[in-house]
């Protein structure tokens, strides 16, 4: 469990970028909300206590057994919930063992999904595709295609992305400044250093194809985990 919250902290500061959230944030906790496309839903086990504060050092309230409640951030040993206590609407840190889980393996399937998701980001970060990514996340980083092809077989439906890639290389020009002195200047022209076909399988990158010059400038094919279904 304490490896999967230093990996989630990690990969909370590139999310957090794009999906913040109306809660505090506190040390050595994760907020998940806003960073998940939908909501956790947990139970509470026994009539429980819930807490201001993660170290559990003021009491907020009590919840009764059966009450259903919305996983917004963890700690190692806690989870940060939102529902109803007997005295009303909450948001506070609960034990993890006063919960129960819809899946024995959240904590883990949370671990790789996070860990997907970091390395998905980086790749789009840096305009760059791997195998393992969907259609969707390509599209993210390198943009529309050039060319699209598809095609339905008894194992599937195949799909094929070309991508005319470019880079940005610099030439110096000479032009005459307002004094009628010559100037040297660089501009950075657009030029066209190859062509990228990726193949997909069920709509997941399953091969990635340098069918013209260098565009993947030797750095090789990366590979990422399948999308993980954490529900």
């Amino acid at each position: 469990m304490k490896a999967l919250l230093l990996l989630l902290l990690a990969t909370s500061l590139t999310c957090a970028q794009s999906n913040k959230s109306s809660l505090h944030n506190e040390p050595g906790t994760l907020t998940l909300e806003g960073l998940l496309p939908r909501p956790i839903r947990l139970t509470v086990k026994q009539e429980s206590t819930i807490y201001y504060q993660v170290n559990m050092g003021r009491t907020l309230g009590s919840m009764a057994a059966g009450t259903p409640v919305t996983l917004v951030a963890m700690s190692d040993t806690a989870f940060r919930v939102r529902g109803r206590a007997r005295h009303g609407d909450v948001a506070g840190w609960m034990r993890a063992d006063d919960l129960i889980l819809p899946d024995p393996q959240l904590p883990q399937k949370l671990k790789a999904y996070f860990d997907r998701q970091q390395k998905v980001a980086a790749l789009i970060e840096n305009h760059q595709v791997g195998i393992g990514m969907t259609r969707d996340e390509v599209q993210q980083s390198l943009g529309k295609p050039t060319r699209t092809t598809s095609k339905l077989t008894a194992a599937g439906r195949e799909e094929k992305l070309e991508y005319a890639v470019f880079e940005k290389v610099p030439q110096t020009v000479v032009g005459r400044a307002p004094d009628g002195q010559l100037v040297q200047s660089v501009i950075y022209v657009k030029v066209e250093v190859g062509t990228l076909s990726i193949s997909f399988k069920d709509s997941l990158v399953e091969a990635i194809e340098e069918t013209k010059g260098n565009p993947l400038r030797g750095t090789g094919v990366q590979i990422v985990p399948v999308p993980i279904m954490v529900w």
